[in-house]
């Protein structure tokens, strides 16, 4: 892969990373995933922020319907008790199968609580800092993610590729979605737009929203 490429994503990476904001909570809320290293960390943010529950949110996608034969959060659950959680503190909702479910359908799970953290991969975390308002207006909503290093350390179960291809739809749902009624709006620096057409250029376009749900 040329350089260009790498550092164009790189570049968008480190700006989805940079809204990594976890803070005081009722509940961690975790967007499951592909990736159980999310889960890992999450387990280890219930303790360091004395968090008294943690809930794990998602069916199947794209990506884990070929991985696993159980929805991603029943996964993650048993990850989270081999981390040493205690059963009684996880919850799991196991029919989302994008972010505004993720956020929609915890919400009914949890509707008493008045601050949430949420957790997913870096990634997706500025997507679901913009659904939360639309989802869940009037939580006190923090965001948060593992501080992993583009491209060493992204998830090898879809690779560099995949991730990039995941971020370029990611960029086109931030611009879109306002205008659905599934996002509040955001405004993107533009050397990150810069980068989004650079990559889109180069045909990294499996995640757009012609080939993929929200």
């Amino acid at each position: 892969m040329d350089s260009p490429t790498i550092q164009h994503a790189k570049q968008i990476w480190n700006y989805f990373a940079s809204f990594n904001h976890p803070g005081p909570s009722d509940a961690i809320v975790v967007c499951c995933s592909y990736d159980l290293r999310i889960c890992d960390y999450a387990c280890e943010l219930l303790h360091k922020l004395h968090v008294p529950r943690i809930v794990f949110t998602g069916n199947k996608s794209k990506w884990t319907g070929h991985l696993w034969d159980e929805p991603e959060a029943r996964v993650f659950k048993k990850r989270a008790l081999q981390n040493g959680i205690k059963p009684s503190v996880i919850l799991t909702e196991e029919q989302a199968t994008n972010i505004g479910e993720n956020i929609a359908l915890t919400r009914r799970l949890i509707p008493e609580v008045s601050a949430v953290t949420f957790v997913t991969k870096p990634n997706t975390i500025l997507r679901v800092k913009l659904t939360v308002p639309v989802q869940w207006p009037n939580v006190t909503a923090n965001t948060s993610c593992p501080q992993f290093h583009f491209p060493e350390e992204v998830s090898n179960i879809i690779g560099v590729f995949g991730v990039i291809n995941e971020m370029v739809g990611d960029i086109q749902r931030i611009l879109e979605y306002p205008k659905m009624g599934y996002q509040v709006e955001h405004n993107l620096p533009p050397e990150v737009l810069n980068s989004w057409q650079y990559l889109v250029a180069q045909g990294f376009n499996l995640h757009r929203m012609e080939s993929a749900s929200r």
